[in-house]
C-alpha cells in the first residue's frame, strides 16, 4: 500500500508538472521526504502530510482515502487481517475484559488508552493512531452498518481510564450507543465469578457469506481464528457470557450508577433475579426482540 501511495503521488506530481522540491515546498517538507514517499522508503506519510499532498496535487481526497491502508501496515499481520474482516462483517459480537472496545471509545478515552505502554515516536503519531481508531467508527454510521453486541466486564466500567472526567464522558457514550437500534451493551458483573474468556477479550464476526471468524486479544498479542470448529467453540463461550451478563436495561442502570458515583452503594441483582427479569423483558417484547423493538443479533444460531 505504501508503494501504491507513492506511485499515485509520483503520477499526480508529474501530471502537475512539479518537481519533488516544488512539491516539498508546497507541503512544507524537504524534497528528500517526497522521494521517500514515492519510493515507499523511510517513514510512512503522516495523515497531515497526506492531506497536504492531496490539496497540493488536487487529488480530490484520493491520497487521504488511501492513507489508512498505508498506515495500517504498521500493525501486525493478525491485527490488519482482523480490521479487514471487521469492515465487511454484518454482525460483531465482542466481550471486553479490560477496556471499552475501540468502536465505542470516545476520542479522549482512546487517546488515554493509546498513550499508555506504546512506543509511539511522537505526539503526531499518537494523534494519527487516534484518528485511525475513530475513523473505524464510521462503519457504525454507514448504510451497511453491522449489528454490534458488546458485553463489558464490570472492570471496564469501574476503572477510570484517563481520569474521572474522561471516564464519565465514556460512560455517557456507552449509554448513547445503547439507544441506537443496532447496538446492544451488557455488563458482566464481578459476582458471576470465573469464566473461560477471563484471559483477554473475544470478538466473533459474522460475515456476509454466513461464515464466522473469531479474534482473541490480550495486552500484547492477538489471534485471528478461522477454523470452523474452534470458532464454534468460542461463539458458544460468547453466548454463555451474554447469558450470564445483566440484561441490557439493567446494564444501563449499572453504567448510570457508576457515572453518578453511586455504584459502590448499588445492589447488583442476584442471578435468579437477573434470569427472571431477562425472561420478563423478552416476553414483554414478543420473545424475539430486545428493548424497544430491537431485533437480536443473528449469527447463524439461536441466541440465549
Amino acid at each position: 500500500m505504501a508503494a501504491l501511495f507513492g506511485a499515485r503521488v509520483r503520477r499526480l506530481r508529474t501530471a502537475a508538472g512539479l518537481t519533488q522540491a516544488e512539491l516539498g515546498a508546497r507541503t512544507h517538507v524537504v524534497s528528500t521526504r517526497i522521494t521517500q514517499i514515492e519510493r515507499a522508503s523511510g517513514a510512512k506519510p503522516t495523515l497531515a502530510l497526506a492531506r497536504a499532498l492531496d490539496t497540493a496535487l488536487g487529488a480530490d481526497d484520493l491520497l487521504v482515502d488511501l492513507w489508512p491502508y498505508v498506515y495500517r501496515e504498521a500493525f501486525p499481520d493478525w491485527s490488519r487481517r482482523f480490521m479487514e474482516h471487521s469492515e465487511r462483517a454484518v454482525a460483531i459480537r465482542q466481550y471486553a475484559a479490560h477496556l471499552v472496545p475501540g468502536l465505542l471509545q470516545t476520542e479522549s478515552y482512546a487517546r488515554a488508552v493509546l498513550s499508555v505502554g506504546r512506543t509511539l515516536g511522537s505526539r503526531e503519531q499518537l494523534e494519527e493512531r487516534v484518528d485511525l481508531r475513530l475513523g473505524r467508527q464510521q462503519r457504525l454510521r454507514a448504510a451497511d452498518r453491522p449489528e454490534l453486541w458488546v458485553v463489558l466486564d464490570e472492570a471496564v466500567i469501574s476503572r477510570p481510564v484517563g481520569g474521572q472526567a474522561v471516564m464519565r464522558g465514556q460512560l455517557a457514550r456507552l449509554m448513547e450507543a445503547s439507544a441506537e437500534g443496532h447496538i446492544t451493551v451488557q455488563v458482566l458483573p464481578f459476582d458471576q465469578g470465573e469464566h473461560d474468556v477471563m484471559g483477554g477479550s473475544l470478538t466473533v464476526l459474522s460475515m456476509p457469506d454466513s461464515s464466522e471468524i473469531a479474534y482473541t486479544e490480550g495486552a500484547h498479542y492477538g489471534q485471528l481464528i478461522e477454523d470452523p470448529d474452534e470458532v464454534r467453540r468460542l461463539a458458544l463461550s460468547y453466548d454463555r457470557l451474554r447469558a450470564a451478563a445483566l440484561p441490557p436495561l439493567m446494564s444501563l442502570d449499572m453504567i448510570r450508577s457508576v457515572m453518578e458515583d453511586n455504584h459502590r452503594g448499588a445492589k447488583v441483582p442476584s442471578r435468579s433475579d437477573r434470569r427472571r427479569l431477562a425472561q420478563e423483558q423478552l416476553q414483554q417484547s414478543g420473545g424475539g426482540r430486545l428493548r424497544g423493538g430491537r431485533r437480536r443479533v443473528h449469527g447463524g444460531r439461536s441466541r440465549s
